[in-house]
């Protein structure tokens, strides 16, 4: 069995945070020195980033757990911990990322799609560093005698999908000649022999026109009916097709060994790739007999011309081995990716435009709270916010403890709660502990919650 470098599956996880201190200054002279305790510092993220020196994700075809480094916990004296040092991980131009679930390893949703040099995504947060005491200071409470955990960071499942960036993709049946074609029209030199699936991983080369204007060309391993559904490892070849503005449908109008029908496999093929994706049956296409060197392949050209011409495509008869025809195929090619790219949305943005982009779907996804009913009066609560909250909580702690219920308050738990049918009494689940549901607070409790609200950390943020 044949082993691909692109598609790889990677275990990432942050680092997590250091915990916040719980301290009082005590010196000679300075009688009720106050909390002194320093916040902890938050864990280093997993960060994947695209870099154009890469063409394959070998780097992840034996490692695959990968984690970021911890943050150090505060200290007296108002010492903050350090932060943990990010982990970045180098993947090639056009990966795309997906969360998995971790039970059946299938994707569930897209993180990013890096396309720019430089463009990055985090995958792995690492944990916030825990508040140290002095952030908890009000006119009503002098001293606490509580700080926040930090918060360990959590480890997930990630699918790195690498789809070739060409403009101009070769297409078709097994030993059809595209390797032969490449190999005529760029300076790659691809495995060439008379038997099928000779190339098992696609090939890229940069042609040249003769007046100087170029365009990458992809070789893909050849298809076969039932390529849509996997067969013929049909779906490895299939996703390096996505990205290509334009198809070189490559016939055989020889028929091959077994004396097939140009005009059918020409049909065959395209049905594959709008079974696979439907917008490819649309993609731009120029039709391309080969071999056209060979005796008694008039006809098949001949029926193969009327058939693409019917269907609106651009046709050329070529012979890969004496070179005939091949002058014009890259002049047309390079015609018509050249009025592609013309045609194409001009880029949103550089790397770091795009990269923020990503950030911000992140923090989107961090901050989205579910609420679920589990029972006649049960109600499970989750979202990587409201969890952060529990998991960095001093359950020892009553001080702690009754300020997480403030910090419930003033995320407007209690009003999402009420709005989706909970009533005073029942139960509601966070993580692994159950709290019970009292209602909204009162008019003072609001009061008593303003005079609670503690400082914030120096980056602007109270976690």
């Amino acid at each position: 069995m044949v082993t691909f470098t692109d598609l790889s599956h990677i275990n990432v996880k942050g680092g997590d945070g250091g915990a916040g201190c719980m301290s009082f200054r005590r010196e000679a002279y300075v009688p009720k020195g106050g909390p002194d305790g320093g916040d902890g510092g938050h864990g280093g993220d997993v960060i994947v980033e695209a870099d154009p020196q890469l063409s394959s994700l070998i780097d992840y075809r034996y490692k695959h757990h990968f984690k970021a480094e911890r943050g150090t916990h505060g200290q007296g004296k108002r010492m903050h911990g350090k932060d943990g040092a990010d982990l970045v991980l180098r993947v090639p131009l056009g990966t795309v990322v997906r969360e998995l679930d971790p039970a059946t390893q299938k994707p569930v949703y897209q993180i990013a799609d890096l396309t720019r040099p430089g463009e990055r995504v985090v995958v792995a947060p690492g944990g916030m560093g825990g508040l140290g005491n002095t952030h908890f200071v009000t006119s009503v409470r002098r001293a606490p005698a509580f700080a926040e955990k930090g918060e360990p960071a959590q480890e997930h499942w990630i699918e790195l999908e690498m789809k070739l960036m060409a403009d101009a993709a070769l297409v078709g049946m097994p030993s059809v000649g595209k390797s032969s074609i490449i190999a005529r029209i760029s300076a790659a030199r691809p495995k060439i022999a008379e038997y099928p699936f000779t190339t098992l991983v696609p090939n890229l080369g940069v042609a040249r026109a003769r007046d100087g204007r170029s365009f990458v060309c992809a070789d893909v391993p050849g298809l076969i009916e039932g390529a849509s559904e996997g067969k013929g490892l049909g779906h490895e070849f299939l996703r390096h097709i996505e990205r290509t503005a334009l198809i070189l449908h490559v016939v055989d109008v020889t028929g091959g060994f077994e004396g097939r029908d140009a005009v059918e496999d020409y049909r065959t093929i395209n049905a594959e790739l709008a079974a696979y994706a439907s917008e490819l049956a649309e993609r731009p296409q120029i039709v391309v007999a080969n071999k056209c060197d060979m005796p008694g392949t008039e006809d098949a050209v001949k029926a193969l011309r009327e058939a693409a011409e019917a269907d609106g495509h651009t046709f050329h008869a070529i012979s890969a081995v004496t070179g005939d025809g091949i002058d014009a195929l890259v002049s047309d090619t390079a015609d018509a990716v050249a009025k592609l790219r013309a045609e194409a949305p001009a880029p949103t943005g550089e790397a770091d435009e795009a990269s923020a982009q990503w950030e911000r779907r992140r923090q989107q996804r961090d901050r989205t709270m579910s609420i679920k009913r589990e029972g006649a009066h049960v109600w499970r609560v989750s979202g990587a916010a409201i969890e952060r909250m529990v998991i960095q909580t001093d359950w020892d702690n009553d001080e702690a403890v009754a300020y997480l219920q403030h910090r419930f308050d003033r995320s407007g738990l209690d009003d999402r709660l009420e709005k989706a049918g909970c009533v005073p009494g029942d139960e509601v689940r966070i993580l692994e502990l159950a709290f019970t549901y009292e209602g909204e607070p009162s008019e003072d409790d609001y009061a008593e919650l303003a005079e609670d609200e503690p400082d914030v950390r120096d980056d602007g943020g109270e976690e």
